[in-house]
């Protein structure tokens, strides 16, 4: 049994905490929070585990082998830092810290420790996320000439992040691990129009470049009437388009393109062929994200998997983070990134 700690149990840390705890190799041996109405609704949960407000019953306990971190962004680095350096493994939610210099830190003390560092990057493991991943690999798509992305909704306005720090994270995971590759020059614009007090930018247009030539272009909001999360993906055989709040037929692949003829009819002439095929809306497995990504972490705590999202990823994603907010800053100048091996 691995015996576990979270610490934070806002928005997300409790569905951290249920699957943690529904692991058959877990005990959930404590939870902290500063907060005495989560506390006690979490002990009212989780009965068993010691519920408190200091965070030193964590570090302290040396029979705790793992930490779950799902605080704030600001908070992530000097509580991952604590847990690492007392020998504890650690899975940290996106982003991994406030800074990519933080990461390096986190990555850097985890190697020397031997310790494993997970960051909740949960679109790694959603099962329709995957699918596309194996059309991508099996060539079904063709050559991917770009993606679009929208992520909006009205809300939750952040109060020590932006939007893109908040929203543009699962989507530069995601489309790392699907183009097996990081991007190679980001650029972005954004404006606050409801935190400006904060100079906390609640929309933003992101546009990556990846070394194949593909494009990505997110659109990221908290202020919009809808709440979206699509992902249209143009191949050169075939498209995707992937709803992520759609109950049913999250993925529809749609058999369309268009082909250039390989011969003229005269000078400076050539014709395309546009194909309109079938739709195919695949059978996906119906699997919860976060119990497939917190099993992943207890496979790789006990040796028996490599880490799908290990610090490494959540450093490039957090790099990508600060270019994308620089280029902000400079009205849309695309900023080049390169990514360092850690």
């Amino acid at each position: 049994m691995l015996r576990m700690a979270a610490v934070g149990c806002g928005y997300w840390g409790p569905n951290l905490i249920r699957n943690f705890n529904n692991h058959p190799d877990v005990e959930l041996v404590a939870i902290c929070d500063l907060d005495a109405k989560r506390r006690a609704h979490m002990s009212g949960l989780y009965p068993q585990a010691l519920v408190t407000d200091t965070f030193a019953d964590v570090i302290n306990d040396t029979s705790i082998q793992a930490v779950v971190v799902a605080t704030p962004v600001s908070t992530h680095f000097p509580l991952g830092k604590a847990v690492l350096e007392s020998g504890k493994h650690l899975f940290i939610e996106k982003p991994m810290a406030a800074s990519a210099d933080e990461c390096r830190q986190l990555v850097n003390i985890a190697k020397t420790k031997n310790l494993q560092v997970m960051v909740g990057h949960t679109f790694l493991f959603v099962p329709a996320v995957r699918m596309i991943k194996d059309l991508i690999r099996d060539g079904e798509l063709g050559d991917i000439y770009y993606v679009n992305i929208q992520r909006v909704n009205l809300g939750i306005f952040q109060k020590d992040v932006n939007v893109v720090w908040d929203l543009v994270p699962h989507d530069v995971a995601m489309l790392n691990y699907l183009f097996d590759s990081t991007p190679t020059r980001v650029s972005a614009t954004g404006q606050c129009f409801v935190q400006r007090e904060k100079e906390l930018e609640d929309v933003a247009f992101v546009t990556l470049e990846y070394p194949q030539g593909q494009m990505a272009h997110l659109h990221v909001s908290w202020l919009d009437p809808n709440k979206i999360r699509n992902a249209t993906f143009v191949g050169s055989k075939k498209m995707v388009v992937y709803d992520d709040v759609a109950m049913t037929d999250k993925i529809r692949i749609f058999d369309k393109g268009v082909d250039v003829m390989p011969h003229y009819d005269g000078y400076g002439e050539f014709h395309l062929a546009y194909r309109h095929g079938d739709i195919l809306i695949p059978k996906i497995d119906q699997v919860e994200p976060l119990k497939v990504e917190t099993s992943h972490f207890i496979d790789c705590v006990m040796g028996r998997d490599v880490s799908l999202s290990n610090g490494a990823l959540g450093l490039q994603v957090v790099e990508v983070l600060e270019k994308a907010c620089a280029s902000i800053k400079d009205g849309g100048k695309p900023q080049e990134l390169t990514f360092a091996k850690v």
